[in-house]
């Protein structure tokens, strides 16, 4: 048992650095995203970019926002348990519950990765047009005239990317946390049993 707490140790800590660069890296993305606008003089009327002006980076500021937010969360939850259990609190929880828990983790982990990677391809391919421009719709390029607008909402899709692969991980690392725990249960019981049956077969003789 301490064998397997010493190793399970350092996967705990990567684990907890993992969320909280997630939640830094999403919370970046939006902040960015949501911070860029720029006002430009066309034809002498001044125009305004904003990030509502193209729906996808909204989207994508409402997701990595809502990211964020989960992944502390979860932080905060992963380390009151570390505290728990190092407190020796708690041992004695149900079983049925902590896999019940570990459960919505992993569905959670896996549903955030892939809205935040989704929002983000959609954001791309929407800045795309304002990057190249679509000559047959007579779409216009916007890049070469909202220059800072269009860094800032371009770093900020770099780090909701970033922050995707990194939940890509964390659903890793939640489906370990799951699909270990029935191994462990059957283990146990496997030797409970084993010694059920050598005291019988003891007593027997």
């Amino acid at each position: 048992m301490a064998a397997g707490e010493a190793a399970a140790a350092p996967l705990a800590r990567a684990e907890y650095v993992l969320r909280g660069a997630c939640a830094a890296m999403a919370a970046a993305g939006a902040l960015l995203l949501g911070l860029s606008a720029q006002t430009k003089t066309v034809l002498f009327v001044q125009k305004k970019a904003v990030p509502k002006d193209v729906q996808a980076l909204w989207v994508l500021i409402v997701s990595a926002s809502a990211a964020a937010g989960y992944h502390v969360v979860q932080l905060a939850r992963c380390l009151y348990k570390a505290r728990l259990a190092t407190a020796g609190a708690g041992a004695g929880g149900s079983r049925r519950l902590s896999r019940g828990i570990a459960c919505v983790s992993f569905l959670l982990d896996k549903g955030c990765a892939y809205m935040v990677f989704a929002t983000t391809v959609a954001a791309l391919q929407a800045c795309f047009v304002g990057l190249i421009g679509v000559e047959a719709l007579q779409w216009s390029k916007l890049c070469n005239i909202y220059t800072r607008f269009c860094e800032q909402a371009a770093a900020g899709m770099v780090c909701s990317m970033l922050a995707a692969g990194g939940m890509a991980v964390l659903a890793a690392f939640s489906a370990r946390e799951l699909f270990r725990r029935p191994a462990g249960a059957a283990s146990s019981a496997a030797g409970a049993l084993g010694w059920n049956g050598s005291q019988g077969s003891s007593s027997e003789l």
